[in-house]
């Protein structure tokens, strides 16, 4: 037997089963981080939205402010123009000056139309601003409640995470580097985060695939490391883990309970 092909699987599993532990206290904050997350990037879209609107009734108000003044301008050629009137000396003067009164009066009518469209619009553009606004209050608040609830859960779980995280480090150390890259090359593609999987009930612990029995025994000889042709994940067997041992104990409790019934 390979020793120190053993003591390489056995360092394996050890970092396995506290990762594991950081698996499960991970898991306690949920999808919080991500939830969190998401808020706060929607918050802030939100955010530059309602800078967009606050532009667009800045611009509003300033074609206003040109449709206004516009419109003084205009007035006051047609105060020209009617003072210029009285001093025409033939029809041909009359009528020209008549027609530029009739075109600043059409100006100052297309003008005030477009003031009014240009005031509706920004009334409008502020109801959005009033949703947006609302929008962003109640996010802020989710944001708030979410990170109350991570922040619980991390103070409660910080301790143990940093136990974990200090023995994980420790464990690493025994560890080869390729081993360790190939570790956590597997445990990334893996769904549950399970790299090192055992043997249960002669079937790989992570994909629950059928190891024949000649691969079986190759891994209990432990003079290579063996990987799941399924799903890649490095298997050990009971001596390294002691669970396949756990499951056939498991398994006899209920027949010595029914031999016990069958006695009496």
């Amino acid at each position: 037997m390979d020793i120190s092909i053993e003591n390489k699987l056995k360092a394996l599993w050890a970092l396995q089963e506290i990762d594991s532990k950081l698996d499960k206290l991970n898991a306690l904050k949920g999808e919080l981080p991500m939830e969190v997350s998401d808020l706060e990037d929607e918050i802030a879209g939100l955010e530059t939205r309602e800078q967009n609107i606050q532009q667009e009734i800045a611009n509003y108000e300033e074609q206003i402010s040109e449709y206004k003044n516009k419109i003084k301008q205009s007035e006051q050629y047609i105060t020209k123009f009617k003072q210029q009137l009285n001093d025409v000396k033939n029809n041909r003067e009359f009528e020209a000056l008549s027609k530029e009164i009739e075109i600043m009066e059409l100006e100052i009518q297309a003008a005030e139309k477009r003031m009014k469209e240009a005031a509706i619009s920004i009334e409008g553009q502020k109801v959005l601003i009033e949703e947006t606004r609302t929008k962003i209050e109640d996010g802020k608040k989710d944001v708030e409640a979410k990170k109350e609830e991570l922040i619980t859960i991390i103070q409660e779980t910080e301790e143990e995470e940093k136990k974990y995280s200090e023995e994980r480090d420790e464990a690493k150390k025994e560890i080869e580097e390729r081993l360790i890259y190939s570790y956590e090359r597997i445990r990334k593609n893996a769904h549950n985060g399970i790299a090192i999987a055992p043997i249960v009930r002669s079937s790989c612990g992570g994909c629950f695939a059928k190891i024949p029995p000649q691969k079986q025994a190759d891994i209990k000889q432990h003079l290579k490391i063996n990987a799941c042709e399924h799903c890649g994940r490095i298997i050990v067997d009971e001596t390294i883990t002691g669970i396949q041992a756990q499951v056939v104990e498991e398994d006899k409790k209920p027949r010595r309970r029914l031999k016990k019934r069958l006695e009496a």
